[in-house]
């Protein structure tokens, strides 16, 4: 007799989940444990496992069904059986609500870490929202750039720290890398928070519209949906969250060689290249540098500027340049590449350095001098929102030059950082539903996802003598922090810039193991205007990176306790 498979309750509070992929078809033969389907609930995607043996012979609940807690997903039984009685329970249509008098209506036009971020803010504030996603929900971000550029990040981190067990007295033996698991372990996890983004738009009620949108008047937009239809869409608000997309300099050679490619291309190679010529040295050409190294790829890195990462620190860029060189990284700075030709042995680049060209051959070759706006199909002009070759004018509300219209994240040509669309995203719907708030972006970190990680807030020391403003500098060194010593080595460091008349925290700098989590800390001492007396004050954990902080707080006022003052 067939068996019925039911929607599990997978939380103290789970009312119903939606059916977000069948993993076995009518049909298959199942065992104890094979995976079923896979269901979504708010922010979760859970898989649900077969408790019997037999076939799938009915599903009862197809994809982008709602089902309530204990409602019949399927039926398991013997191949040919015909499931009798009355028709099983399924979760009901609910016909929509009608709408509030009243009500605002917002459009939020891309699904990236900003425009979710807006449109789930949006329906909070009590907004009937309707967010238009041209390719994935997730954007950029969770898609293509920050999560996949960082489980490669991870797994090659886990192979660094496995050849180097043997230096804490364990001894491991590495075969190799299993690079399908690599990609297959990226895709899991994007999967994973895509469907959660998913799951969060229904959980508030969002309409979500596959399709690309432009303006066909200040409150209308024309939609072009996947499926070819078009519809135009009237909105009291809207909030554009178009995101970016790489850019691609005017080098010859660059767009006719298939070896060429940009970030997306390197986060999925067919195999790990042998060799690999990255053109740019700033956050994603250094991340995807020190990833494949790890992997055993010969890296050569080529930067325009003087430097590397020329936004961060600079003493601390130079202690990072020597150590990824130190592991095998070849790294020119003050290098312009002329040109690119396809040779038998993958890409030959040509490369102007020191008054004289110099061609390097490279399976690979990973373009990363940045990203443009990708605001191309907005129509933009005929509704006289100001922008800058595509990159569009806001105030610190997110109003644009039209009424009404907000802009955030990356279509601004500006910080494109994702955790920085997220703060805008908040902020554009806050105002668009009647709030008065302003964005300031002087808590924001930057994060590199290097070996070690390296992370920065507020004001460098080039920053602070551009602006005139008197400071003292507090360092220290991590070799003398217990817990980096164990972690890594202890290599890095932690540097305060204070001001010196108010002894204010102006910027905090780190490279070293999980700086990237510290920044935070940093980042809340100067969004509440801390002295370097109230980093002093707080009693940090033992033994912690953490510590550290403190330590470099109190080497700034010359009263370091675990390292020489000066």
């Amino acid at each position: 007799m067939a068996v019925e498979v039911k929607m599990p309750q997978l939380g103290l509070t789970m009312e119903e989940g939606t059916v977000s992929k069948w993993i076995k078809k009518e049909g298959d033969t199942v065992k104890v444990g094979d995976i079923l389907v896979e269901i979504t609930t708010d922010k979760l995607t859970s898989e649900v496992a077969s408790e019997e043996e037999g076939t799938l012979i009915k599903i009862v609940a197809e994809e982008g069904t709602d089902v309530p807690v204990k409602g019949i997903l399927a039926y398991i039984g013997q191949a040919g059986e015909v499931v009798g009685g009355t028709a099983p329970a399924v979760a009901p249509q609910v016909a929509p609500a009608p709408k509030k008098d009243g009500k605002t209506k917002i459009a939020v036009i891309g699904g990236g870490p900003g425009g979710y971020v807006a449109a789930i803010r949006a329906a909070q504030l009590g907004a009937e929202v309707t967010l238009i996603e041209k390719n994935k929900l997730g954007g950029t971000c969770l898609n293509v750039g920050c999560i996949p550029t960082k489980v490669l990040l991870h797994s090659a981190e886990a192979l660094a720290e496995a050849k180097e067990m043997a230096e804490l007295g364990i001894h491991v033996e590495v075969k190799g890398v299993d690079w399908n698991k690599v990609q297959a372990k990226k895709n899991a996890v994007t999967n994973q928070l895509v469907s959660g983004v998913s799951g969060l738009m229904k959980a508030n009620k969002i309409k979500v519209i596959e399709g690309v949108a432009s303006f066909a008047s200040k409150d209308t937009l024309a939609v072009t949906k996947k499926d070819g239809s078009k519809e135009n869409l009237t909105f009291d608000k809207i909030i554009i969250a178009a995101g970016s997309v790489p850019a691609v300099p005017p080098i010859p050679g660059v767009k006719e060689n298939a070896n060429c490619v940009d970030s997306t291309g390197a986060l999925s190679f067919d195999t790990i290249p042998k060799s690999l010529l990255v053109i740019g040295g700033g956050v994603i050409g250094i991340e995807l540098a020190t990833a494949y190294s790890r992997f055993g790829t010969e890296v050569t890195v080529v930067e325009a500027m003087d430097k590397l990462l020329p936004m961060m620190d600079g003493e601390l860029t130079a202690q990072l340049r020597k150590m990824m060189e130190t592991r095998g990284i070849k790294i020119m700075t003050d290098a312009k590449v002329q040109s690119v030709e396809g040779v038998v042995a993958g890409t030959k680049v040509n490369v102007e350095v020191g008054g004289k060209v110099e061609a390097f051959t490279a399976e690979k070759v990973l373009v990363a001098v940045g990203r443009r706006t990708d605001t191309e199909a907005l129509n933009l002009d005929a509704v006289g929102i100001t922008h800058d070759r595509g990159r569009i004018s806001v105030n610190d509300k997110m109003e644009t030059s039209v009424a009404n219209v907000y802009a955030i994240g990356d279509c601004l040509g500006k910080v494109m950082l994702a955790h920085v669309a997220s703060a805008q995203g908040e902020i554009a719907a806050e105002n668009a539903l009647g709030e008065d708030v302003n964005y300031d972006g002087t808590t924001n970190p930057s994060c590199v996802y290097t070996d070690p990680e390296f992370a920065g807030v507020g004001l460098t020391e080039d920053k602070a003598k551009e602006l005139g403003i008197e400071y003292q500098v507090g360092k220290f060194p991590l070799m003398a922090n217990g817990k980096s010593l164990i972690m890594n080595g202890g290599v890095g460091m932690i540097k305060f810039i204070i001001g010196k008349e108010y002894k204010e925290v102006l910027g905090v700098h780190i490279l070293g193991p999980r700086a990237t989590d510290l920044i935070g800390e940093c980042a809340l001492a100067i969004g509440l205007e801390a002295t370097v007396e109230d980093i002093i004050a707080t009693i940090h954990a033992h033994p912690t990176v953490t510590e550290a902080v403190r330590e470099a707080a109190l080497a700034a006022e010359k009263r370091a306790i675990h390292i020489p003052n000066k």
